[in-house]
């Protein structure tokens, strides 16, 4: 092989791990920001929920780059084949991060409406089990698409199962609590939302997976997605 062509591949393959190291870079921001808006939330601390909030755009920008920086290394090397396949990953990927992040912005915006009311015992702790649990599935699907790794996949992607069983579960416990006293309402519905948010989050853990599983097969998974029943409440954009 020509002395030229090595160095082309050489500086492709220095192209994909630093496309590889921006997502997980923006994966770690995402769920750090998960865990801290829940956080936040069980020990009403209001400056971290600000925190939360203000460091969305630095996640926004840095999706923004990893999009710019993949389309780039397309137009320029043509990837074809696997190749190809891991920048879409990394595409798919990075843009389910970002709503994650959003998510986390929308837990820490309630977390500042309720502000010191009186917490709806228990529920916050609950919450903030299920951000950690989403947040392995997030870097574990990351670490999966990465190494091309079919069975650490597919078992984030059956892991799903529990934070539905959670969210059905807090859902129930929640509902219950508005009907004992109409004052719980409020704080109810926003833990609701809050929870929901969470859930979302989960989901978005499942597509990185189904991509890193795409892209250690070369098939997308057709079978549905392992899923609890139970309330279908819209989370917020």
């Amino acid at each position: 092989m020509p002395s030229n062509e090595i160095h082309i591949l050489s500086a492709f393959d220095r192209d994909l791990e630093a496309l590889q190291a921006h997502l997980i870079r923006l994966g770690s921001m995402a769920e750090s920001a998960l865990v801290e808006a829940a956080r936040a939330l069980e020990t009403q601390d209001l400056p971290a929920a600000d925190r939360v909030i203000a460091g969305d755009a630095a996640l926004d920008a840095l999706e923004d780059f990893i999009q710019t920086e993949a389309a780039t290394l397309i137009a320029r090397r043509a990837p074809t084949a696997s190749d190809l396949r891991l920048v879409l990953a990394v595409m798919r990927a990075a843009h389910s991060l970002e709503r994650v992040g959003d998510y986390a912005k929308n837990v820490a915006k309630r977390t500042r409406v309720l502000g010191t009311s009186a917490p709806v015992e228990g529920h916050a702790g609950t919450i903030r089990r299920m951000s950690t649990l989403v947040a392995k599935m997030l870097e574990d699907a990351q670490l999966a698409l990465v190494r091309r790794d079919a069975v650490l996949a597919q078992q984030v992607r059956n892991r799903d199962l529990d934070i539905d069983q959670m969210y059905n579960t807090l859902f129930r416990s929640l509902f219950t609590y508005m009907m004992e006293s109409a004052g719980n309402i409020g704080p109810s519905m926003h833990l609701h939302f809050i929870a929901k948010n969470i859930e979302r989050a989960g989901d978005h853990a499942t597509a990185i997976a189904e991509q890193a599983l795409y892209l250690a097969t070369g098939v997308l998974p057709t079978d549905p997605r392992p899923k609890a029943g139970g309330p279908v409440t819209p989370a917020e954009d």
